[in-house]
């Protein structure tokens, strides 16, 4: 077991809930999805720390050398725990999409996965899991296992417009080069230093490639320290609500197609802790829109922080390969990841694919404070269109 984890439970004050039809969504919580956030809560630069110290600041020397310090291989009773627990689920004729603790349960790994939840939102911020049987049990039961596993870790959430829950990253064939339509995930091409709209994010390696597709990770906080240092004025500049993320066309009734903030954020309240959101291919395929005038193209100073932002990335960054039955679970509040351009098997050996899970985990329950409307709500962030329902296929589609 990786060591550095207490076992400290959230706190189940219970959050303020819309009420939502249970024919729609199973689990009678719906995903808040895309917000811009709340101006008013943002803070100027300079209100920012000038350095960050604590767990979630590390430098990738002190664990590329020490696996067994993020690495925690499934044990014999583990593995028999969430087996039952997967058989029963099974049995009892439940969707996917409305698996809970309460009916997956694991009272013994509960324990050790309410002290990595902490790790995850307050430590470190990261964890590879090794050793769960994908191919001894299938995708239908590994579907299971996996995403009961995450819900002692947090709430899933839709992550694209058609409701998906769980997510297959999976090269399909579509063209990355039209990154204002196509969702990179979708693609083999380099996914750069980015965070996802959820809080946490696992990935359960299915398939690997015949070459790449290996992860990288980097500490936020060690990354906002070195730019507070070498690069104050790219810094400030990722702090300013200047940004323009694109929706991809994800968009519910009337809102608008894109969102205006920032990259780096200062947790409003009394921990003011730095947090980022940031996709380079989210603030890069607004053309359409900068074009016709509509908004602002990214300006020069914006060009060069990209850059210098994912350059540093790459300086700090821990690497890692995913082999077949691992699962990488990450902080999407302190944690950048990317992943290396790859080639799959030639047919009929299975393509990389990769089982996704976004996890929202709310205020009421240890998450972070964040300055969106939604972040008391359970399953905040995510990309929610409309009333679009949730689904779990087996596979990508």
């Amino acid at each position: 077991m990786a060591p550095g984890l207490t076992a400290t439970s959230p706190n189940h004050t219970p959050s303020i809930e819309k009420q939502v039809p249970r024919s729609i969504f199973p689990d009678g919580i719906k995903t808040s999805g895309q917000h811009p956030p709340l101006y008013h809560q943002l803070s100027p630069y300079e209100e920012f720390p000038h350095k960050i110290t604590g767990a979630t600041v590390w430098d990738a020397d002190d664990y590329k050398n020490n696996p067994e310090r993020w690495t925690h291989w499934l044990t014999d009773d583990e593995l028999a725990e969430m087996s039952e627990a997967a058989d029963n689920f099974k049995n009892a004729g439940i969707p996917l999409t409305g698996i809970s603790r309460d009916n997956f349960q694991l009272p013994r790994l509960s324990t050790f996965l309410a002290s990595m939840r902490n790790e995850l939102l307050n430590g470190k911020g990261f964890i590879l899991f090794k050793g769960f049987p994908v191919e001894k049990w299938g995708n239908h039961k590994s579907a299971i296992a996996y995403m009961g596993l995450g819900t002692y870790l947090g709430y899933f959430v839709s992550q694209n417009g058609k409701g998906h829950v769980l997510g297959h990253v999976k090269d399909l064939g579509d063209d990355a080069k039209q990154i204002d339509k196509v969702r990179i995930y979708r693609t083999n091409a380099r996914q750069f230093f980015h965070a996802d709209d959820s809080d946490l994010v696992g990935l359960l390696c299915i398939a690997r490639a015949l070459e790449g597709g290996e992860s990288d990770i980097t500490s936020v906080h060690h990354v906002y320290n070195t730019l507070r240092r070498e690069r104050p004025d790219v810094l400030k500049t990722l702090t300013e609500p200047v940004w323009y993320f694109d929706r991809k066309g994800e968009v519910s009734e009337d809102e608008d197609p894109y969102i205006r903030t920032s990259v780096f954020y200062l947790e409003p309240g009394g921990k003011a802790r730095v947090f980022c959101k940031y996709d380079p291919y989210f603030i890069r395929s607004l053309e359409r829109f900068s074009s016709a005038g509509i908004i602002p193209p990214l300006s020069p100073a914006q060009l060069e922080a990209a850059d210098v932002l994912e350059a540093t990335c790459n300086r700090l960054a821990l690497h890692m390969i995913l082999e077949v039955g691992d699962i990488q679970f990450l902080s999407n509040e302190h944690i950048l990841h990317a992943r290396t351009e790859y080639k799959d098997h030639a047919p009929p050996a299975p393509r990389r694919h990769l089982m996704r899970l976004w996890l929202a985990t709310p205020e009421s329950e240890g998450g972070w404070k964040l300055p969106f409307h939604d972040s008391e709500e359970k399953k905040r962030g995510g990309i929610q269109v409309d009333d679009v329902a949730p689904v779990a296929h087996l596979d990508a589609e």
